[in-house]
């Protein structure tokens, strides 16, 4: 079966440099504390109007981001710098098995760009393996490692394709970083296609109860797939042989942020 692309018709409507913008006004709202509605008494616009312009498919006049960025308490200068560049930054996003290590390291071949595994960076900021820091400080210290490991891969690569965990949409701040400065890519795969590929990686712990980590599986997925589909583009993979994946994939990103053949 072939490899396919699913957008719905609002994601296909956003340019990505609106887009870009959307994620950095909402980016700022939230590190502010300001809820939508606070901010458009501040700034003096409708909640559509803002709706609109977070989500990526509003086109602001300049008085409008000038009136934004006064209330966001940064310059225009700020609110609109390096758009570009903040989106030839690829983040996949999906769970463990989707590929987005193996698809990573293709597309970052084909597009020249250097290729991170977030969780490599995860255990080089903590000084131990992501078992170890779950194992010795809990959850909620991996999700601030985490997201240390995002700040410091966005500040240092300009351009590049991060592999993420598969737990970063969990952190709602860590989300919003990620969206705010990454081209994000939701690799999807069917439940079971996401197991058969654990599995042939050499995890064999799923099997030891196989019909309790497929319902525990779906359940993940399920309570995910809201913060998985935010993404700018999303990709199906279930089935697929890996060169088709990998095709669709190239021919999207490349599409999507106009980069040529």
């Amino acid at each position: 079966m072939q490899g396919h692309v699913k957008q719905d018709s609002a994601s296909e409507a956003r340019e990505p440099l609106l887009a870009a913008l959307g994620e950095r006004v909402r980016a700022l709202r939230l590190q502010r504390g300001l809820t939508r509605k606070a901010l458009c008494l501040a700034a003096r616009v409708s909640e559509r109007h803002l709706a609109n312009l977070e989500y990526g498919t509003g086109n602001p006049s300049i008085l409008v981001l000038a009136q934004i960025s006064g209330a966001l308490s940064c310059s225009l200068a700020d609110l609109v710098a390096d758009l570009r560049t903040a989106r030839t930054r690829i983040a996949l996003i999906g769970l463990r098995g989707a590929g987005k290590s193996t698809l990573g390291k293709r597309l970052a071949k084909d597009l020249g760009y250097p290729f991170v595994e977030l969780s490599r960076v995860v255990e080089r900021v903590a000084g131990c393996s992501v078992t170890e820091i779950h194992a010795l400080y809990g959850a909620s210290a991996y999700r601030r490692y985490e997201r240390r490991a995002l700040e410091e891969s966005i500040a240092r690569y300009p351009e590049g394709v991060i592999a993420t965990p598969g737990g970063i949409v969990s952190d709602p701040a860590t989300l919003e970083l990620l969206l705010a400065n990454c081209y994000t890519v939701w690799l999807q795969a069917s439940p079971e296609e996401h197991m058969r590929r654990v599995v042939a990686q050499g995890d064999l712990r799923p099997m030891a109860a196989s019909t309790e980590a497929m319902e525990d599986l779906r359940r993940i997925l399920a309570g995910r797939t809201p913060f998985y589909a935010r993404a700018d583009l999303a990709v199906d993979t279930s089935g697929a042989a890996l060169d088709s994946s990998s095709a669709a994939l190239r021919s999207q990103v490349r599409s999507a942020l106009q980069l040529p053949e």
